[in-house]
């Protein structure tokens, strides 16, 4: 039956098992829109080709493991459609027909593209699909009459692009395609082990399904105040990666009690790291306990995105047979001989 919620699409490029940036960017905002919205969730996995589709033997495994942790967090499939981009093949039929509207120069001004080709600037990605991401991109959300798009801040312009589409589409064939809207949610930005963004590009990264030793390993290496040299020395928690985690993770009497204590050097380096472990490893212990059950059925984690798959099918098919209509490409059907 159709849903009575306004529905939200949302996806994640399939890059293997997440980290704390993934979850508290994007992943527990989903488990909690998930209450109030009819949700399309998707493995972007023809997404990761526009950046590594020179690498692709462990798709399947990146796949499964996202999975994995959606469904640890917290997704439910008895609420949400969680499926694989390329499990429903609609997708790229809308994608080449937005394609044949969109104009070249769309593409070279989204935000993104030159950033990426700088950051990435030792592999080869000057190629048809890097540049046309952002009409797959408006695709994957168009297919399902989506109204609203959960982004951060910075992801504004992707959904922009493709309330343009939609709009330039619309403008051409009549009114098929939603415009969908901005979903602005908190997003979170957390440092790594290094002090930069946690990246996977970056390997400085706490994963949600490592052992409790290996997370406790890792927030001991994490670089603190690099002013802060002696035991003795006032530190400045301003500038401290493990304090940020702190702001994240811990209560805020907690936070204020840290800040204070660092300030006048009545709590070390050793004993903030220490803290914030103990911390993060009690936080992760819902998730990773239903990890393991998950990890334990692989057949249940097929069988939901088999299901995800057949219902997002059902769903975009709706919405290709109105845009084939539209754009008069359904005169293939032979007609009764007379």
């Amino acid at each position: 039956m159709p849903s009575e919620k306004p529905r939200i699409m949302s996806g994640m490029k399939a890059s293997g098992a997440l980290h704390l940036g993934n979850w508290m960017g994007a992943l527990s905002n989903w488990v909690r829109l998930q209450q109030d919205y009819d949700c399309f969730f998707m493995v972007a996995d023809w997404h990761a080709l526009t950046t590594g589709y020179h690498e692709t033997s462990d798709l399947p495994q990146r796949v499964s493991a996202m999975v994995v942790d959606w469904l640890a967090a917290g997704l439910d499939p008895d609420r949400a459609v969680i499926f694989v981009q390329s499990s429903v093949p609609l997708h790229a039929e809308l994608s080449l027909l937005l394609g044949m509207l969109t104009p070249l120069g769309w593409l070279e001004r989204v935000p993104s593209y030159k950033e990426i080709l700088r950051e990435l600037e030792q592999r080869d990605i000057h190629t048809y699909g890097f540049l046309g991401y952002p009409v797959l991109q408006s695709a994957d959300i168009l297919l399902y009459r989506a109204t609203a798009v959960p982004v951060g801040q910075d992801q504004v312009p992707h959904v922009e692009m493709t309330r343009e589409i939609a709009r330039r589409f619309n403008g051409l064939y009549g009114p098929v395609l939603t415009e969908p809207e901005a979903l602005l949610t908190e997003s979170k930005v957390l440092p790594g082990l290094d002090g930069r963004k946690m990246s996977k590009s970056y390997g400085n990264t706490i994963s949600l399904g490592e052992s409790n030793q290996e997370t406790t390993a890792k927030i001991r290496s994490m670089v603190t105040d690099p002013a802060r040299i002696r035991r003795q020395d006032p530190g400045h928690p301003e500038v401290c990666p493990v304090f940020a985690l702190h702001r994240v993770f811990s209560p805020a009497s907690r936070v204020t009690d840290i800040e204070a204590q660092c300030r006048a050097a009545t709590l070390g380096c050793v004993d903030c790291k220490a803290d914030l472990a103990a911390t993060v490893i009690t936080r992760l212990e819902p998730i990773r306990s239903r990890r393991q059950s998950w990890v334990d059925h692989p057949g249940r984690v097929n069988e939901i995105l088999a299901e995800g798959a057949r219902r997002a099918e059902e769903a975009g098919g709706q919405t290709m047979e109105a845009v084939r209509d539209a754009m008069h490409l359904t005169s293939a059907r032979t007609p009764d001989a007379v």
